[in-house]
This record gives structure tokens, sequence and C-alpha cells, in this order.
């Protein structure tokens, strides 16, 4: 005796869902859709900052000090020089909450620009031409400068025989894109040396 096979009941609205998502997969399968989906998803291109390295770091221009992420591409640990080429603000940092002027939007064609000074340069005395030093001997000559203003300026005590050690012939500035305690540690060193003219690029 042969088995009744029976079927699950189907209501006439589930009839009709079913019927329409039928006719509509094979309507668009006809009229080839699914190959231009294909197609086109094979023409999607990845995101360009995807396969790129951020860094953090702050606005080289005015004493805001606003934040910014930097997209380098290039593999350092492989041998490859990293460029830059994206920057943006930084959403996240307190200053500007992702925003920039003009100038810091258009940090990254400063970067790369070919006329962009990359190492420091060093005219002697009398001469008109500027020549390309190494970072040692530019540090060096501040450090000599430093020492014999101060060896020739200090001064250890006043006229009535206080002490007071101050050197008063060199003046320093300190960028307001370093963090409290950097400025902390730049208060303290300069003061150590007996300067008094000292001054942050933020309040002038």
């Amino acid at each position: 005796m042969q088995k009744e096979t029976t079927f699950p009941r189907l209501s006439r609205r589930g009839f009709l869902k079913l019927a329409g998502a039928g006719a509509a997969a094979t309507s668009l399968t006809a009229l080839g859709f699914s190959e231009a989906e294909a197609q086109t998803a094979a023409r999607v291109r990845s995101f360009k900052l995807a396969t790129t390295t951020e860094t953090r770091n702050i606005c080289t221009y005015c004493s805001v000090a606003c934040g910014i992420i930097m997209y380098s591409k290039g593999d350092i640990n492989a041998g490859e020089k990293a460029r830059i080429i994206h920057i943006e603000g930084d959403a996240d940092h307190p200053t500007n909450k992702g925003t920039l002027c003009p100038k810091g939007a258009a940090l990254s064609e400063f970067i790369n620009s070919e006329t962009r000074t990359r190492v420091p340069r060093y005219r002697a005395p009398g001469s008109s031409d500027w020549q390309e030093v190494s970072w040692d001997f530019a540090l060096d000559k501040i450090a000599r400068h430093i020492k014999d203003d101060r060896d020739a300026n200090f001064i250890e005590k006043n006229a009535d025989g206080t002490t007071v050690n101050r050197w008063t012939s060199m003046g320093f500035l300190a960028a307001s894109g370093g963090t409290n305690e950097n400025g902390w540690l730049t208060y303290k060193t300069v003061r150590a040396l007996g300067v008094l003219p000292f001054d942050n690029q933020a309040r002038v």
C-alpha cells in the first residue's frame, strides 16, 4: 500500500508572498541583473586608507595646537619608505574635535612639497651662501653659542651682593603644541640655566 504524502497547509496570503518572491527572482535573473551585480562587486575599490598606518600628531602651524591624524603608506619594516598620503583632523582631540583650518587641511601638500626644507642649513659669518649641514653639527653649534653666551653674561650676584643667578642676554620661547609635562620640563630647564626672558607661543 502506497504511503500518502501530506503537505503543510499554505494560506492564501502565504501563497501570494511565495509566488511574488519567486516571480521577482526569476525576472531579475532573466534580465541579467545577477551578472551586473557581480560585475559591479568586482569593480568596487577598497578604501584608500584601509592599508595605511595611522599616526596621531599636532598641527605644525599656529598656537592652537590642533590634533591631526596622519595616514602613511609604505612598510618601514620591509625596507619601504613611508609617505604621508592624507591628513585629517582628530575627532578625539579636545582642542579641535576633528576640525582644521585651511592651513591645517593642506598639511599634506606642505609635507610633500619639493621646496620644503628638510635638513638644517648654516651660513658662515661673512658668507652669502647657505650650506646643508647635519643635525649633529646644528645642535652642537647651538649648544656652543649657548655655553659661550652664558659664560660671558651670567650674573651670579647683584650690586648688593645678593645671589641672583641671572642670565638676561638670552630669551626662550616655548612651543604651545607640547604637553603640560613637556612645558614643565622646558620651564625647569630654562630657569635652571638662569634665563629670565621666557614666554610661551600660546600667550603671544
